[in-house]
């Protein structure tokens, strides 16, 4: 009995294990995914600043 019970909580171990792993690369997938974004969106701000900076300085 103690053998069994000893087998489950391994079990229980390694799963904890698992979903951890799981969400640390989801966590590296998401992060990845922001920082692309957010230096897309700055290339994007700056073009647009750049474009209202010398639409208004051309008027």
């Amino acid at each position: 009995m103690k053998t069994l019970l000893k087998t489950r909580k391994n079990e229980v171990g390694a799963t904890a294990i698992e979903y951890g792993l799981i969400a640390a690369l989801i966590s590296v997938g998401i992060i990845t995914a922001v920082t692309a974004v957010g230096h897309n969106l700055t290339n994007t701000f700056q073009s647009v600043s750049s474009g209202l900076i010398s639409s208004s300085s051309g008027s």
